[in-house]
């Protein structure tokens, strides 16, 4: 379908700088923009009177399947009972305007598929299959008196127990076989996780390295569950590209960064909304009370990462029903960042760590016609993105998937 947007105030994201003018979509690309474009018979033509139009936002760490804050529950419930969850949680992502996801574990090559044909409305999804843990680790969902783990591929769930160099490489290979397009690995404890401690490094460096070679040897990259900087800074060692979370990383932390030319996906709205709601939506209580452990020092940690030039990517992490603050994170951010720069992580910078620059996160012509549509100015005033009700559209692919209340869609 060929869409002709007249009259839009579209952000070059990379300048950050406004253009006055039309924007004409054809076979899902961005064709072209500039002033009094020509209409070709058939397409449809909308006037957007001079509202805001940025590039679809890119969210680098979800969980669409996460359908409670209960994890170790996921493995327990049926299948098609998860992935009737997961198309309405990607529905909602979609909403929100974000056009593409990268999912940090649980999703897999039916939901991509199933995204990519048209049978689930949501963003485009990047999958990695299950994270990769050690016995105990962050993607052990056991509980001490359970002994036998249960990793069947037909279970739900958002971790695979692998231990030793041997089983981390079949396991990595087995997820690439599956089309995984990154790998993930548990590098250190973690909140949900009911055994293991925040403050624990995860996995040998050689495993760590195995793992990073598997990833290599098939043209894709590791991203790392990371939270001290002892964590952090095992895991860039070893070759990692992006650390998610890094809530207690310090100076070193960021100096490894710009050494290794990796990447940060900080998660701040999760811990937010964890202490606020975490246990109304499954979180045990167990795992509530680590939420303070990383809770205060996500913000600061930010601030030292953008102060050293790390690149930092929008993520947000949520679990359960708590995935409808996905935007707050914009708010989060813009207390230590520009509205700009938070922009940049999700589309610009976040296109990068996805090995899809010039494809999305852009809307320079030749791009994916993924377009969103705003109320007002987020340059000016972030909170036009950090609540979804001033998303007045969104395009993906060159087709128009949400028109808000009095959207110049609805006409």
């Amino acid at each position: 379908m060929s869409l002709l947007l007249r009259n839009a105030l579209l952000l070059d994201v990379e300048s950050g700088t406004y253009q006055e003018c039309d924007v004409r979509c054809a076979d899902g690309r961005i064709a072209e923009t500039g002033s009094r474009l020509a209409a070709p018979d058939g397409v449809r033509v909308v006037d957007l009177a001079g509202a805001p139009v940025l590039p679809g936002l890119i969210d680098a760490h979800v969980h669409v399947t996460a359908a409670t804050a209960d994890l170790g529950a996921l493995p327990h419930s049926s299948p098609s009972y998860i992935a009737a969850h997961s198309a309405r949680i990607m529905g909602g992502m979609l909403d929100r305007g974000f056009t593409t996801v990268r999912d940090a574990s649980g999703a897999d090559y039916g939901l991509s598929d199933a995204q990519a044909e048209g049978l689930v409305r949501g963003p485009r999804l990047l999958f990695c299959g299950r994270a990769l843990s050690q016995t105990g680790g962050h993607g052990d969902t056991r509980g001490r008196g359970t002994r036998v783990s249960d990793d069947h591929p037909c279970c739900a769930g958002l971790g695979r127990v692998a231990d030793g160099v041997d089983a981390v490489r079949a396991a990595a290979r087995d997820e690439l076989r599956k089309g995984a397009h990154h790998l993930k690995v548990m590098a250190s404890g973690g909140v949900a996780s009911p055994t293991d401690r925040i403050d624990s490094t995860q996995y040998s460096m050689d495993e760590l390295r195995a793992i990073v070679e598997e990833a290599t040897a098939a043209n894709r990259y590791v991203a790392a569950h990371a939270y001290t900087a002892r964590a952090v800074n095992r895991a860039l060692e070893a070759g990692i590209r992006s650390i998610e979370h890094g809530n207690l990383l310090d100076d070193e932390s960021v100096r490894l960064f710009a050494h290794h030319d990796a990447f940060l996906v900080p998660t701040l709205v999760t811990y937010w909304a964890l202490k606020k709601e975490g246990p109304e939506y499954g979180l045990p209580a167990d795992s509530h009370r680590k939420v303070d452990e990383v809770l205060g020092e996500g913000l600061a940690a930010l601030e030292r990462a953008v102060r050293g030039g790390v690149r930092t990517v929008y993520g947000s992490d949520l679990l359960g029903g708590m995935h409808h603050h996905q935007n707050e994170e914009f708010r989060l951010r813009a207390e230590v960042q520009s509205p700009l720069d938070v922009i940049r992580s999700a589309t610009t910078t976040a296109a990068r760590l996805l090995c899809r620059e010039g494809e999305i996160g852009t809307t320079a012509p030749g791009a994916y016609a993924d377009l969103i549509v705003l109320r007002g100015d987020p340059l000016t005033d972030i909170g036009f993105l950090a609540d979804p009700r001033n998303v007045a559209g969104v395009v993906q692919g060159g087709t128009v998937v949400t028109a808000g209340a009095q959207s110049p869609f609805a006409a």
